[in-house]
């Protein structure tokens, strides 16, 4: 077989997902350059956090001077006198407290009233169409951030350069081009724990790459295990935190602590993804404390310490949060809130103009909500998007990766 398409090669137990593209030389080119001491230095990264679930974004960026929040949230509203506040109209969570020192240092920017054109209160059809990039044509096949890689390919080969920290790779990233996804990289051959272990682990992959059972990688087995020895090589997993950077504990800290890692190692990595659960908040959300402020505290505390751990490197490291839809403006009944429509995002980074809340406010009075009860939607998702890849990662022509899309492709964030 002289070609393979996306999702050639399956993972065996928990290690992980190799995508390959039409191209399987891509990988032998990447060895070459490894073997011969080359290693990619001065890239720029895109970090992108999906935030599955619907975040609350009216109780992560408070828009406190608007008297309709309070009004329709008299149980779960967070109180002004314990808001971190940005500026006189919108404030801090108060569990996201780690990331105030970065947004008053001009590094992190709020993005509010953002989200997707369509209307849909599913979450699994809204994170399709947002990973897709095509959020009014339910037929794409793949997603933007593969399609940004398959028309921008003046980035060196690496089978490192979009990475996903999971079991399996996101919409985001599937489609034509090389992608790979880890859920750990300490079980991907980085760290044996005796000479034993590491056979065993070599052994699994050579079986796998054989192609027995699907026969997909029979002629470019030699190319995708010297992928993994590459991994290997570079042993990501050596580099400690920086700056007294500390993580928490959980999937999410562990995930940007190994996106950190890569990074570190200079093999290539321009897209990482990573999930971030937990946000469908129907029952007892809580305001200032509970269950969406730990949340809300776990993913503050990561971010600092991602910032922190890379240091001077951030000037070249974007990170942007997402997520399907916001949540209805009214509390409902149990001490939650519903599917709604438009939400916050987050970026992170060198060439963000931070320290500001982005995008035209809508208001909360009732005839300026999406369908009489959500957030509206002034900012499409499209154009944060397409600014990050524009700047700081130099995209040139966006036509493909949205398709049909004739919004601006700048919303003053780079």
């Amino acid at each position: 077989m002289t070609g393979v398409t996306r999702r050639a090669f399956m993972r065996a137990g928990s290690l992980a997902l190799v995508s390959f593209g039409p191209d399987p030389l891509f990988l032998d080119r990447a060895a070459l350059a490894t073997r011969a001491g080359i290693m990619t230095t001065g890239g720029k990264t895109l970090v992108c956090l999906f935030q599955r679930g619907a975040v609350d974004g009216l109780n992560m960026i408070v828009p406190h001077g608007d008297p309709a929040y309070y009004r329709d949230r008299p149980r779960i509203g967070i109180p002004k006198n314990a808001l971190l506040d940005l500026d006189d109209h919108f404030g801090f969570h108060p569990a996201l407290a780690a990331l105030k020192p970065r947004f008053d240092a001009g590094e992190l920017a709020v993005i509010h009233a953002v989200g997707s054109p369509a209307t849909t209160r599913s979450h699994f059809e809204a994170q399709d169409l947002m990973e897709s990039g095509t959020p009014l044509d339910r037929s794409t096949a793949d997603g933007w951030a593969s399609r940004y890689c398959d028309h921008h390919t003046e980035h060196q080969q690496t089978p490192f350069r979009s990475v996903a920290f999971g079991a399996k790779l996101p919409r985001t990233l599937s489609g034509t081009a090389p992608s790979l996804a880890i859920d750990d990289l300490r079980t991907f051959g980085l760290k044996a724990k005796n000479p034993e272990g590491s056979a065993q682990l070599s052994r699994a992959f050579e079986d796998l790459y054989q192609g027995g059972a699907t026969g997909l990688l029979s002629q470019s087995s030699a190319e995708a295990f010297e992928a993994i020895r590459m991994l290997k090589e570079a042993n990501p997993s050596r580099l400690n935190p920086e700056g007294g950077a500390v993580y928490p504990r959980g999937k999410l800290g562990l995930s940007l602590m190994q996106i950190a890692q890569l990074i570190k190692s200079n093999l290539g990595l321009e897209i990482a993804f990573a999930d971030v659960g937990g946000w469908d908040t129907h029952v007892n959300q809580g305001a200032a404390a509970g269950q969406l402020a730990a949340r809300l505290s776990e993913l503050g505390d990561a971010l600092a310490a991602f910032a922190t751990d890379l240091g001077s490197r951030m000037k070249d490291v974007v990170v942007l949060t997402m997520s399907e839809f916001g949540r209805t403006v009214n509390e409902n009944g149990t001490g939650g809130t519903d599917h709604g429509h438009g939400t916050a995002m987050l970026a992170l980074g060198g060439a963000v103009k931070g320290g500001r809340v982005i995008g035209q406010w809508p208001g909360l009075d009732l005839a300026n909500r999406h369908e009489g009860r959500d957030l509206a939607v002034t900012t499409d998702f499209r154009s944060l998007f397409a600014e990050i890849l524009t700047t700081p990662l130099g995209a040139r022509d966006l036509e493909a990766v949205f398709p049909t899309f004739k919004g601006p492709q700048s919303i003053g964030l780079t």
